[in-house]
């Protein structure tokens, strides 16, 4: 059955990184595993050799695959397929996209349409210093406080050549308030901007609109419900979910499902099951192990 660790961390960092997991399996069998989109971009530092991805099965596993020792993805609304080896290691954050300019140097946006990008490409070199070190470690606590220091001490740099907009760090706070569940109308009249204008501002910064945001943000939602179902043993309602996360109806969940992770709610945590039990989706935050 081979072993499989999953180690979590609070990344204190002043809420730029929301999770931090740390990831061990061996005497896998290989496989692809799903990538969700969230309402997070993903920065992973492997430890255990070149991460292979794609669009689709075919490019995952296929010539054109993008292999990185250092991930960094953007917001994204269809999976992203990972090529998982018979063992592998890791540490994957989850990144604010509102903090992208701090510690990335760029927008949100400007990783719009790049399912991969390397990431010696975003943060410099550097990394890969960090990353060497983060394998020569031997426990995840020093792993973690390594990483961390060297997140902080970019956070420090004001890297971001500007700040985020107010009208746009507030109107991401009201729909995570919500949970993806509120109103164009009522996030526009909160931040006292028109609709169209709090649209351009917000995509220019994350890249998506408020409307595809709030719909990621009410799918995480809805997939952490089933996730901590599962978790503590019990089969979950779906159409009780479905009410609970702001769905109209249990069919809507289902699209949202279908779109996002390319399969049914069912077929997902068919998938997933044996993840979850290992704690690899403890904070409804999608791990890549």
């Amino acid at each position: 059955m081979g072993s499989r660790e999953f180690v979590r961390a609070a990344p204190r960092l002043d809420g730029m990184v929301v999770s931090a997991v740390g990831y061990r399996t061996a005497g896998q069998r290989p496989a692809l595993h799903r990538g969700l989109p969230s309402p997070y971009l993903t920065v992973i530092f492997s430890l255990d050799g070149p991460i292979a991805t794609g669009g689709t099965p075919d490019r995952a596993t296929g010539p054109d695959a993008a292999r990185t020792e250092i991930v960094v993805g953007g917001l994204h609304q269809s999976p992203a397929y990972v090529v998982q080896a018979e063992h592998e290691a890791g540490i994957q954050l989850a990144v604010h996209p509102l903090a992208a300019r701090a510690l990335l140097g760029l927008p949100a946006a400007d990783l719009t349409g790049q399912l991969v990008v390397d990431g010696t490409d975003v943060f410099g070199d550097r990394a890969a210093d960090v990353r060497e070190r983060l394998c020569e470690l031997d426990n995840w606590a020093d792993r973690f406080t390594h990483l961390s220091a060297y997140l902080r001490r970019l956070a420090s740099d004001d890297r971001a050549a500007s700040p985020v907009r107010p009208e746009v760090a507030e109107a991401w706070a009201w729909l995570a308030r919500h949970h993806g569940a509120g109103t164009l109308d009522g996030l526009s009249r909160h931040v006292a901007l028109s609709e169209r204008r709090l649209t351009a501002l917000f995509r220019a910064e994350t890249g998506l609109s408020p409307k595809q945001a709030a719909r990621l943000m009410r799918f995480q939602h809805a997939k952490a419900t089933v996730t901590r179902a599962v978790a503590r043993g019990c089969p979950p309602d779906l159409a009780r979910v479905a009410a609970d996360t702001g769905y109209y109806d249990h069919s809507h969940l289902v699209r949202d499902f279908r779109q996002y992770t390319g399969v049914s709610p069912t077929g997902w945590l068919a998938e997933e099951c044996r993840n979850i039990q290992a704690g690899a989706h403890g904070t409804g935050e999608d791990s890549k192990a």
